[in-house]
Order: structure tokens, then C-alpha cells, then sequence
């Protein structure tokens, strides 16, 4: 079987789809099955091209043993929603030229949304190529633009929904990352088939055994003080203003806030923390995906945050498995699934309501205070993760559903 993944983001950027699909493809291959990468030049999440690839129209290069190719898209530092559509479209365009006139034929096309618009790069490529396609969907779009309010204007609404419902009934199987995701689908689309695809935590990588202290020494941390970790895209969708008033809150205690990321509301949580005067927040740059697992392991509890919004009921951050993989525990701000499956099942963290800080204030308190067993939540973590959501598994499963399909 021949499987290409088309996605925008892909190593060497860093962020939760790149890793997931990276893994995903390596399982794939080791499986037999034939995996390339039709994907952008990297850019994401500082919005520049980075330096070993800019001024190329295309590039063809191996990661892992996984052939990937590279056509070129637009890219700016802006929050214009003008400017943000063609940094999508522009993909949407050379992926197309790209995987038309550079490609082979292929099995499956499986597409990672959003963006919602690469889906109609992969739905012609599909029928170029003689391939079903596979619509991968890790957030719901145009929903979630909208319940954020990232998009208002009701005519494009009504154009990307409409576009939405084209590309599922074209696919031969959709892939939901969460449980929700899978059961709003199946709910406007009873006729199609849906598959949970969930995101997932290589056990082999991230382990406590494994991994070295030595980064709160690094970052010259108080060692008495309680680290509190938010590693990850400082966006919209996290409501992280939630730990910073939360901060000022217990400004009288020992615990530290450490924000590791970079993302378009950034500069806004800076100008945060100076209005409030935190001497308790710190903010660092990026770092490789090498660097994680030594910053969790390092760190007390683990920050998972997303605002109040229904939209988000449904939705599993995917820093989740990671910490809990490190026996970090988490303390949750993700009302629904999250919480049923890590706070009631798991028993891997603590539960505070979205964008409440001062909530969030109290179990911070009861965390430095020492009310909670910080280590028994992490076994736990690590335990669960370990039996419901094992990268290795969720591939065997995922390339038993390709088979059947392909017969």
C-alpha cells in the first residue's frame, strides 16, 4: 500500500501535528506500507521560512527514511486574516503543481485539516493520482474560527462550510483525532464512515527513566520554588491571560510559572505580565523537540489550558500524553472529554474551570501547600497513557482500517 500525507506542517517544525503525523508515518513504514510527505517549507511557528530552505521552490529530502517533498508558500508575520488566507491558499496552489507533475500514483491521500482549504488540493490530487482520500480532522473548521472568533463574516462562513461538507462526502474515511470531533461528524454524517485516529505519546521516548535533570539549573530556577509548565503554541484558543492573573494571585507563595513557545499572542501576555508586575512568570523561546522531555521532567505540575468555549468540550491538547508519559501530572483547564478522560479515569492531575484564575489561584495553593500527592498523579498519568493511548497500538490499529479499506 501507498500512503502520502498531505499536511502544511511538518518537522523540523515543531507542534503537535508535525509530531503526531511524523510518528505516525515512521509506524506506518515499519509496517510495510509506503509512506511519503507532500508538505510546505517550514516555517511554523515563527512565521519566516527557515534559513536552510528559503528562495527554494521545491525540496526533496528524507526524515527518518520518510520521503518528503517541499513545495513553497507565502508567509508573513501578521494577523490579518487577508494575510493568513493566502499563506493558506498559497499551499493549497503548489502543493497541487507539486504533487501533480513530482508525484507517483498512491493508494491514499490522507489529508491533515485544518487548514479546511488543503482539502481541495487533496481532493484533486486524489483523483489525479487514482487515490482515496482520507480526511484527517484535528479541530473542526470553520466551527472552531468562528466560536473564536478568528472569522466573522457570514458569506465566508457560509463558502467554507459548504466546502467542509464537499470534502466529506468525497472521502473514502474520516479520521477524527477526539471522540467529539468523531461524534459531531457522525451526527451531520451518518453515512460516512469515521474512524478515531487519537493523538497518542511515544512511551519509549518520553520516559522518566531516561531523561536526565539539569534544565531548572539551566534556566537558573529557584530549585525551592514549585514549577508550574506551559510548553507549547501561546495562541488564541489557550486563554493563557487565565495563568498569569492566576500568578498574581499567589505572588505570596513559592510557585513559578514557566511559559516554553512562541505564538501570535505573545507580545500581548508580555505586556501582561509588566501591567501586572509578575516577578513569578518567565517566558522562554522555543526549544527542540529533544529539549521536552528533560523541561517536564524538571517541572512539578504541567499547565493544560483552553478557554471557555463549547467548541473545546471536545478537545484533547495534545501536550497531555507527554506530561503524563513523564509522570508529570496536569493541572487541567478543558472542560468535557479532557477532563472525563485524565481527571476522572485517569486520576492523572487536577481539575480547574476554564479561564477561572482564581480557581486555578486556590489549587495552585493547595498544590504548593502540599495538600495533593504530586507523584501517586503522575504514576497514574503515566499508567493510563501507557494503556489507552501507546503510539504503537494506535498505528496497528490505524494500518488494520487501511487494509480493510484498500481490499
Amino acid at each position: 500500500m501507498k500512503l502520502l500525507i498531505l499536511t502544511q506542517y511538518y518537522p523540523p517544525e515543531t507542534g503537535a501535528p508535525q509530531n503526531r503525523l511524523h510518528e505516525l508515518a515512521l509506524r506506518l513504514k515499519a509496517k510495510g506500507m509506503e509512506v511519503e510527505v507532500l508538505t510546505a517549507m517550514p516555517n511554523y511557528p515563527i512565521m519566516e521560512i527557515f534559513e536552510a530552505y528559503r528562495g527554494k521552490r521545491f525540496v526533496q529530502e528524507s526524515i527518518d527514511g520518510i520521503s518528503i517533498y517541499r513545495s513553497r508558500i507565502f508567509v508573513r508575520k501578521s494577523g490579518s486574516i487577508f494575510l493568513r488566507l493566502l499563506n493558506y491558499f498559497s499551499f493549497v496552489w503548489t502543493s497541487f503543481w507539486t504533487g501533480w507533475r513530482k508525484l507517483p500514483r498512491y493508494d491514499f491521500i490522507m489529508v491533515e485539516s485544518p487548514p479546511l482549504f488543503l482539502g481541495i488540493s487533496a481532493f484533486l490530487l486524489t483523483k489525479l493520482k487514482g487515490a482515496k482520500m482520507i480526511f484527517n480532522v484535528s479541530d473542526l473548521w470553520p466551527e472552531s474560527a468562528e466560536k473564536l472568533g478568528l472569522v466573522s463574516n457570514r458569506f465566508f462562513l457560509s463558502l467554507a462550510t459548504h466546502l467542509e461538507e464537499f470534502l466529506y462526502q468525497k472521502s473514502s474515511l474520516i479520521t477524527g483525532q477526539t471522540m467529539g470531533i468523531v461524534k459531531n461528524i457522525s451526527r451531520r454524517f451518518p453515512q460516512k464512515k469515521i474512524y478515531w485516529l487519537p493523538n497518542g505519546v511515544d512511551l519509549s521516548y518520553f520516559n522518566p527513566e531516561k531523561i536526565q535533570t539539569g534544565w531548572r539549573s539551566k534556566m537558573k530556577l529557584n530549585p525551592d520554588e514549585t514549577i508550574f509548565l506551559y510548553a507549547g503554541i501561546i495562541g488564541h484558543a489557550q486563554g493563557l491571560e487565565v495563568i498569569l492573573r492566576a500568578a498574581h494571585r499567589v505572588k505570596d507563595t513559592s510557585a513559578c510559572f514557566v511559559l516554553v513557545g512562541d505564538g501570535p499572542v505573545k507580545q500581548d501576555l508580555l505586556n501582561l505580565k509588566e501591567e501586572l508586575g509578575l516577578v513569578n512568570v518567565h517566558f522562554f523561546d522555543p526549544v527542540t523537540k529533544n529539549e521536552i522531555p528533560g523541561i517536564v521532567r524538571d517541572s512539578d505540575m504541567a499547565l493544560v489550558p483552553l478557554r471557555k468555549l463549547p467548541l473545546f468540550e471536545g478537545a484533547i491538547p495534545s501536550k497531555i500524553f507527554e506530561n503524563l508519559a513523564m509522570e508529570t501530572p496536569i493541572l487541567l483547564g478543558v472542560d468535557g472529554e479532557a477532563k472525563d478522560l485524565f481527571i476522572r479515569d485517569g486520576r492523572a492531575g487536577i481539575y480547574f474551570h476554564p479561564e477561572n484564575d482564581e480557581e486555578l489561584a486556590n489549587r495552585v495553593r493547595d498544590v504548593v501547600e502540599k495538600k495533593c500527592d504530586l507523584k501517586e498523579l503522575g504514576k497514574n498519568g503515566r499508567e493510563y497513557v501507557k494503556a489507552k493511548f501507546n503510539r504503537d497500538e494506535i498505528a496497528e490499529g490505524f494500518h488494520q482500517e487501511l487494509t480493510s479499506l484498500n481490499k
